[in-house]
C-alpha cells in the first residue's frame, strides 16, 4: 500500500465512528494529488440520500478529529460530499450492495460484447444488471435478451452504477 492509500485507509479509520453517531455510512474515502493539490475526500451514503447538513456535520466532526490526531503532513483540502447517482463501483462492498441493479462497465481497450456465425460486435462499454462477481470476474445480465457475459476484472477500467431516468 503506497502513502495515498494509508493516509486513506486511516482517515476511514477516524471516519467510521463519526459516521455513525450521524447516521450515515463511508461510501469511499480517498486522499489525491489533483493540479498539484492535496484533497482528502470522503464520500458518505444513506438511505434515501445525504442532504448537504449531513456533509457539513460530516465534515465538521471529521476535520475536528483529523486535526486532533493531526497525521496528514502535507496540506490539504478536506471535502464531503454523496457519491452521486453515477457513483464508482471501486471497491467489493460497493460491488456488494449493487448486486441486482444496473451498471455499466467501461473497458481498457474495445472487447467483443457479442459475437455470432457471421460478425461480432466490439464496445469499450457494456451495461446490465450486476449479477455476482468475485476477485476475477464480473457477471452481468442483459435486461432485454437475457442473455449473461462474464467479464475480466483485469480488462475493466471503471464499473459504476447506470444512470437511468
Amino acid at each position: 500500500m503506497g502513502k495515498s492509500e494509508n493516509i486513506a485507509a486511516k482517515a476511514e479509520e477516524i471516519l467510521v465512528p463519526i459516521t455513525e453517531s450521524l447516521g450515515v455510512s463511508i461510501f469511499d474515502v480517498e486522499y489525491v494529488l489533483e493540479g498539484g493539490e492535496r484533497y482528502l475526500r470522503a464520500y458518505i451514503d444513506k438511505e434515501g440520500g445525504v442532504t448537504i447538513d449531513d456533509c457539513e456535520n460530516v465534515s465538521r466532526a471529521f476535520e475536528k478529529k483529523l486535526d486532533e490526531e493531526d497525521f496528514i503532513s502535507e496540506q490539504y483540502i478536506l471535502e464531503v460530499s454523496s457519491p452521486g447517482l453515477g457513483r464508482a463501483l471501486t471497491k467489493d462492498r460497493h460491488l456488494e450492495k449493487s448486486v441486482g441493479k444496473e451498471i455499466e462497465i467501461h473497458f481498457y481497450k474495445s472487447m467483443v460484447i457479442c459475437e455470432d456465425e457471421s460478425s461480432s460486435v466490439k464496445s469499450k462499454a457494456i451495461a446490465g444488471l450486476l449479477e455476482s462477481f468475485d476477485e476475477k470476474t464480473v457477471t452481468i445480465k442483459d435486461e432485454e435478451t437475457g442473455r449473461v457475459t462474464v467479464w475480466n476484472r483485469d480488462d475493466i477500467a471503471q464499473i459504476k452504477l447506470a444512470l437511468d431516468f
